[in-house]
């Protein structure tokens, strides 16, 4: 059970619901691409969401062989399957059902990830968080859990909380940054139940229903699309109902408010800084070493 109830008095309510993009990324894997770069601005510091799920083989064995990364936190979430990173600094991990990588890239590091299984279900999230400028070319470092590691609680109502980042009802996740203070859950609903938590009124937040519908504020959010929270003011929370059993992404985090200038997978803040990442990348200098807590 949860130690400390987070009370919503004033709930935000929805200022648009998206539907996402049909794309395909890496070596041809098939891609809901929900936070594309439109929304950059609106939802800082959040740059990407990928949801990524098919039982097709044929859509996901392909994988994401070596690719670089600049200048940003990538967060893999795996609901089910098994994908292999392995990176340019020798690391290598197994992501299994449940389990979480956090990788910043930071400076630089080339990384691929590459499914483990010849069929079944392949399902995930892939977030972007992008870095402050003070941080964008600091040491890059990842780590993985497995869904043990994850905190969680249930509460008084029955909904099952998984605290990737943040704090949630007293809990901390697995991860906490300072300046971004990023607040990601998975929230299971069972049917006819509510979840509510606190937000800061000026950090950016949206969810996204990926088993079943939940509603927002009297806002109707269908499964696989996502809900843009409005930052209003006065607001100091969300809170989620599910008519039928539910489960969803919750995401928030404070904005950085700094230009973002992104050229694939190399985002910094200005074009001259984009040019340097891939000149970098051409000279064989991104993938230093990453290790270290952080």
């Amino acid at each position: 059970m949860s130690k400390i109830a987070d009370t919503v008095s004033r709930p935000r309510s929805v200022e648009r619901v998206i539907q996402g993009q049909a794309v395909m990324d890496g070596a041809g894997v098939k891609i809901n691409r929900v936070l594309t770069q439109p929304l950059q601005r609106r939802l800082d510091p959040f740059l990407m969401l990928d949801n990524f799920g098919s039982e097709e083989a044929s859509d996901y064995l392909a994988g994401f062989p070596d690719h670089p990364h600049r200048g940003f936190e990538t967060v893999t979430y795996m609901l089910e399957g098994r994908m292999r990173h392995r990176d340019s600094a020798g690391n290598e991990g197994l992501l299994e059902n449940g389990g979480v990588q956090w990788m910043t890239a930071g400076r630089g590091v080339i990384h691929s990830e590459m499914p483990e299984q010849e069929a079944g279900l392949m399902e995930g999230f892939q977030l972007w968080l992008n870095l402050p400028a003070k941080d964008k070319l600091m040491q890059p470092w990842y780590r993985d859990f497995k869904a043990a590691e994850i905190p969680a609680f249930t509460t008084p109502e029955g909904a099952t909380v998984r605290v990737i980042a943040g704090t949630s009802h007293g809990v901390t996740g697995a991860v906490t940054r300072d300046v971004t203070e990023p607040l990601y859950l998975d929230v299971e609903l069972p049917a006819g139940t509510t979840f509510s938590q606190r937000l800061p009124a000026g950090h950016n937040a949206f969810l996204y229903p990926y088993r079943g519908s939940v509603t927002v504020a009297g806002k109707a959010v269908a499964e696989r699309s996502m809900a843009i929270l409005a930052n209003d003011a006065e607001a100091d929370g969300v809170t989620v109902t599910a008519t039928a059993a539910a489960r969803f992404i919750l995401i928030a985090g404070r904005p950085l408010n700094e230009p973002i200038a992104q050229y694939g997978p190399f985002v910094m803040n200005t074009q001259q800084e984009i040019h340097q990442a891939v000149q970098d990348f051409r000279a064989g200098l991104l993938g230093e070493e990453a290790h270290g807590a952080r």
